[in-house]
């Protein structure tokens, strides 16, 4: 599972479509389908129902939205503390 199948994820869950979720995402339709296929396909569960006017989530995709915001939210946690840690050591340790 990649964290771009959970932002993808994230995205078409949140949007409830995925042509607006791939335009939030600066995607083309076709990538941003397959990223949601594959997860669905790794997991072996449909996380979505597809409606003539979106997607709605199933009981899965309830389930895997709680956890994925949560993962990607550590993620972007774990990206600034490090950068915030290399800024300030760059800043105490200026190179000659």
């Amino acid at each position: 599972m990649s964290l771009t199948h959970l932002q993808s994820f994230v995205a078409v869950a949140e949007e409830g479509h995925v042509g607006r979720a791939a335009r939030r995402l600066h995607l083309t339709q076709p990538p941003l389908s397959r990223h949601i296929l594959a997860l669905e396909d790794e997991l072996g569960t449909r996380l979505f129902e597809r409606t003539p006017r979106g997607m709605r989530l199933l009981p899965a995709g309830e389930t895997l939205l709680c956890h994925a915001r949560r993962i990607l939210a550590d993620v972007d946690t774990a990206v600034r503390t490090v950068r915030n840690l290399s800024t300030r050591e760059r800043s105490t340790h200026p190179e000659s």
